[in-house]
């Protein structure tokens, strides 16, 4: 099948990359001729394990294009994957969706074929109904009962382990409002064995919204008990270890530390919170979530003036992606930490072996250091906010560290250690 996909974000890109390993004719459409540029050389536009070696592998069936209209014309199926990052007061930004949605309409006017546009863009619960929908219907002049369909089909895919996840998938999640859009999802992942959700567009847009709330919450929950036990001296994932052992509630995300960044996260659980307010609710747990997550980089350099101050003092930075295996910094832990030193006159070593380049776009003003030895080698402490493996091979003998994420190396041979919440 040929399928279009618009917006080579990670999700646009990692999805196109995929469908092409399976055998489909992708067109990836992007707006940013930069990225366009390097998918043609078989180059992926930000770093996600095994992707690049998927590019290039696929070539022959992977194209990337700025004609939008020329792609959506020349398949059966398109794919909308374009960002919807949090607006000034907490909302999903849907500009991109409903240009992009006008666009796919116009494109399919002249077309009697059908086409079944597939919504994987985070996005509030009605928005297929309410914007995408009317928005491709108006522009091409067509309907379902014209073999137009529009369905919703969220995406779970983890950065650092999105091929993995693509392929291997814990469920599926279908929504459809018309057979023939059930059908065409069906059709698709034919070859995936896994459950299947098959449900309404709405239903589906809540549970891609609810699962990234359960596990915001699950984290701040950790580190609200994290907070907790440090000053009482207790360990904080003795307990959390503990915890995870009953099958109610199971170990994953239960890790205490500086809270929860990256692309999602953020600003699914703000959504949330701006959803409810809107319809005359409170999201007092979700709201209590972002608040203890947006008070761990406070507490974290709270530890750091206690130990060895901050004003005048040359700092540390192990880590800048908010998590390993990307080079993502979006609502990175490490814009908060960094800003906090400079804030309280500190200066900034730092050091990540994918992110630099990125956060340098941030924070071109602090110095950047080529290996992480050299950052706990040179200042006066060292601060881990990004758990990168290659981290627990350093030798922290004589150095102070305040430790983000628990580096078992840095508790068993730093002269002085402290951790978040233990």
């Amino acid at each position: 099948m040929r399928i279009t996909i618009v917006g080579a974000g990670h999700v646009g890109a990692v999805s196109g990359a995929c469908l092409a390993e399976m055998g489909h004719h992708v067109l990836l459409v992007d707006r940013d001729e930069r990225i366009r540029e390097r998918l043609s050389r078989g180059e992926p536009p930000f770093f996600e394990p095994g992707l690049e070696a998927m590019i290039r592998g696929n070539r022959s069936r992977l194209e990337a294009t700025g004609d939008l209209a020329g792609a959506v014309q020349s398949s059966a199926m398109t794919f909308l994957c374009v960002g919807t990052p949090s607006n000034g007061v907490g909302e999903a930004d849907l500009s991109a969706v409903d240009a992009a949605s006008s666009a796919i309409g116009a494109a399919l006017c002249d077309s009697s074929d059908s086409h079944t546009v597939v919504v994987k863009s985070t996005v509030p619960p009605g928005t297929t109904v309410n914007i995408v929908r009317p928005a491709i219907e108006s522009g091409s002049g067509r309907s379902a009962a014209d073999g137009l369909s529009v369905v919703m089909n969220p995406e779970f895919l983890r950065e650092g382990a999105a091929v993995r996840d693509f392929f291997m998938p814990d469920r599926l999640v279908l929504g459809a409002d018309d057979p023939a859009g059930a059908a065409a999802l069906e059709a698709l992942y034919r070859p995936f064995h896994c459950p299947r959700v098959r449900c309404g567009t709405a239903t589906a847009e809540m549970v891609k919204y609810a699962s990234n709330a359960f596990l915001a919450v699950r984290i701040s929950c950790a580190n609200e008990i994290g907070n907790l036990c440090k000053p009482l001296g207790i360990d904080t994932h003795e307990v959390l270890g503990a915890v995870g052992l009953d099958d109610r509630i199971g170990p994953r995300f239960l890790g205490a530390g500086l809270g929860f960044g990256g692309s999602c996260f953020p600003k699914d659980v703000r959504a949330l919170v701006a959803l409810a307010r809107a319809l005359g609710r409170e999201a007092r747990l979700l709201s209590a979530a972002l608040d203890v997550n947006d008070r761990q980089p406070v507490t974290f350099l709270d530890l750091l003036k206690a130990r060895v101050g901050i004003s005048g003092r040359r700092i540390g930075v192990l880590g800048l992606a908010f998590k390993p295996g990307t080079d993502d910094i979006r609502e990175s832990r490490a814009i908060a930490v960094v800003q906090g030193l400079l804030d309280r006159g500190g200066r900034v070593l730092a050091y990540d072996p994918m992110a630099e380049e990125r956060f340098r776009q941030v924070h071109p003003d602090i110095e950047y250091a080529g290996s992480a030895a050299e950052v706990v080698s040179g200042t006066d402490a060292t601060v881990i906010v990004t758990e990168w493996p290659e981290f627990e091979e350093l030798d922290y003998t004589g150095r102070i560290v305040i430790d983000g994420r628990r580096c078992r190396r840095a508790e068993e041979t730093a002269a002085v250690y402290e951790g978040i919440c233990w």
